[in-house]
C-alpha cells in the first residue's frame, strides 16, 4: 500500500481537521475505514454475501445437506 512518514500524516490530519472539523472527524475516519475494508474484501473476492443465480441453497465443500 502507501507508505507515509510522520510529517506527511501530520499534514493529512491537519487538512482533515480543517475540512471536517473536530466533531465530525471520528465519523469520517470510521466511514473511510469501513469503505476501505469493503473495497479490500471486494477486490480479494471475499464477501459475506453469496449470490446464487440458480436459486439453489449454497453448500460449502465438505458440508452435507
Amino acid at each position: 500500500m502507501l507508505n507515509f512518514s510522520m510529517p506527511e500524516l501530520g499534514v493529512i490530519l491537519v487538512i482533515a481537521l480543517l475540512v471536517f472539523g473536530p466533531g465530525k472527524l471520528p465519523e469520517a475516519g470510521k466511514a473511510l475505514g469501513k469503505g476501505l475494508s469493503e473495497l479490500r474484501q471486494a477486490v480479494s473476492g471475499e464477501s459475506s454475501t453469496v449470490i446464487n443465480i440458480e436459486g439453489k441453497p449454497m453448500v460449502k465443500p465438505g458440508e452435507t445437506k
